[in-house]
């Protein structure tokens, strides 16, 4: 991921709210366009400009060409209420986040994601990095936005059942069980992928628990119930996948 840095100059007298209105809402199009990342973006009041700072999926995420119907409406308010179009400055490379995968067409994708993890949902299956999905074909009206609600979800399943508080249990089923709201959310978004994309796309379920090493091996596809064990596991993540059912998982954590 990129670390970038957006000024926002007022060209007219104006007000703190307008502007920040302004701003909050060019910065919800943008992240639900996929060019940026993350669900914290701090903005400053600095010298008579506002400044906010950004993960980006590459240097050129920001670009116009990269911009949908909504960014570009956002970015038209901005004028509105007296603010210049935002200076991006690349502050450089953010080393605790996935560098994105290099532009070319994959063998297959998958969603996945995890609560540690600040990147594009969508992976591709050849090398496993995160897809900028402003290089996808729009799912909806060009916005992003039902996959990146349903990322943050799964995330706060997933850091829910890892604290094990209460709700763990419940939390571990939306993201491990086929048949849960969530992954039925999921696997809808996944079809709706692979439909404008041509690429055969596969949904991730979390596996932890089972009975024993042995018995985590033999499972079978909970979706059809064939053998969908890999001979070996695919970037250290996926041990098994159904290529009916689309779905890929792992050998229960307890085992690996």
């Amino acid at each position: 991921m990129i670390l970038a840095k957006l000024e926002f100059e007022c060209f007219e007298d104006t007000t703190i709210t307008a502007v920040e209105r302004a701003i909050s809402g060019l910065i919800t199009e943008l992240k639900y366009n996929g060019q940026i990342i993350g669900q914290e973006f701090p903005t400053l009041l600095k010298d008579g400009y506002f400044v906010t700072q950004v993960l980006c999926p590459e240097e050129q995420s920001l670009a116009y060409n990269n911009h949908n119907k909504a960014v570009t409406i956002a970015i038209s308010k901005l004028n509105d209420v007296g603010v210049l179009q935002p200076k991006i400055s690349i502050l450089g490379q953010e080393i605790h986040s996935d560098s994105s995968d290099p532009e070319h067409t994959p063998s297959w994708q998958v969603l996945y994601t995890s609560y540690i993890q600040t990147c594009s949902p969508l992976r591709c299956g050849d090398h496993f990095s995160p897809i900028p999905l402003y290089r996808v074909p729009a799912i909806a009206n060009g916005c992003y936005k039902q996959l990146i609600n349903w990322q943050q979800d799964w995330q706060a399943c997933d850091q829910l059942q890892m604290n094990g508080r209460s709700a763990e249990f419940a939390a571990l089923a939306e993201i491990g069980e086929l048949d849960s709201s969530l992954t039925k959310r999921g696997m809808a978004l996944r079809e709706k992928f692979e439909q404008q994309t041509g690429v055969a796309t596969y949904y991730y379920l979390y596996r932890v628990g089972g009975i024993n090493a042995t018995a985590e091996k033999e499972r079978l596809c909970p979706g059809c119930g064939n053998a969908w064990a890999l001979p070996e596991s695919l970037h250290q993540v996926i041990d098994f996948k159904c290529d009916s059912c689309r779905v890929v998982s792992n050998i229960s954590w307890d085992y690996n």
